[in-house]
């Protein structure tokens, strides 16, 4: 397996979650204090963004960088945490197995 590929990938599903994590706040926010108008516009938003990083760590699992725990994480936290919590013990992993090498 291609490490630095793996990097790469763990790299793009960090932004993504990052950026997802980023419209689910306010849409939090916005179900507690009933704002639709804002909701329509994040929902879709935070929609577009989870299915992305379902799909980027599902790619992941299938290609056999890491285990189909990490899209099972993703959709039981609804994205951004599952991701975040799946990109840190991928990379801590990596960096334990590049250190016994």
């Amino acid at each position: 397996m291609d490490t630095a590929e793996t990097i790469k990938q763990l790299d793009r599903i960090r932004l993504l979650a990052l950026v997802d994590f980023l419209a689910l706040i306010p849409l939090v926010i916005c179900f507690v204090i009933g704002s639709d108008a804002v909701k329509s516009i994040l929902g879709p938003i935070h929609g577009i963004g989870y299915v992305g990083l379902l799909y980027l760590c599902a790619k992941g699992a299938g290609e056999g960088r890491w285990g189909w725990w990490f899209p099972a994480i993703v959709v039981v936290t609804l994205g951004p945490p599952g991701s975040l919590i799946g990109d840190i013990k991928i990379r801590r992993e990596l960096e334990a197995a590049g250190a016994t090498t």
